[in-house]
């Protein structure tokens, strides 16, 4: 078992405990795929659509909800007491009503587009984006990648 630390925090009080067992589940494979330290930590916070369309808001200067939206936290200056620096990975946000919406709309289930989405903000907090083709060709065969793992398919 890997020493990770992964916090799950459902403001919206729906997730089932399997919900979020499957969540750090597939986070915990991304975090081996992408040779992440031991001893890292990560949070991801379930939302409702107002909050994070407050947030999409306030950070990203985007006006209306979106689904997922990530925040690094670590830069390399947070020294610890022992002189040494934690690996905190950062927050990812998860819109529940998003996930709902995005999954009947793709057609696949909601266990798989959560998941799916959790395993995008955790790719941008260590590094991946999707500006270009190229890009998002890597980080969108990572993402399936990783949820193939889980038998979460399309």
């Amino acid at each position: 078992m890997s020493n990770y630390t992964i916090d799950l925090l459902d403001e919206t009080e729906t997730l089932s405990s399997f919900d979020q067992e499957l969540v750090s589940n597939v986070i915990r494979t991304a975090l081996t795929y992408e040779s992440i330290a031991e001893e890292s930590e990560i949070s991801i916070i379930f939302v409702d659509e107002e909050k994070i369309h407050e947030l999409n808001k306030e950070y990203r200067g985007i006006d209306h909800p979106t689904d997922v939206l990530s925040f690094a936290l670590d830069e390399g200056d947070n020294v610890g007491e022992t002189g040494e620096v934690p690996n905190l990975l950062g927050d990812i946000i998860i819109s529940l009503p998003q996930a709902h919406a995005q999954a009947e709309e793709y057609g696949h289930d909601f266990h798989r587009e959560l998941c799916f989405l959790a395993v995008h903000g955790f790719l941008h907090l260590v590094g991946y984006i999707h500006d270009s083709e190229e890009d998002e060709q890597k980080m969108f065969s990572r993402q399936e990648e990783i949820l193939q793992e889980h038998g979460l398919k399309k």
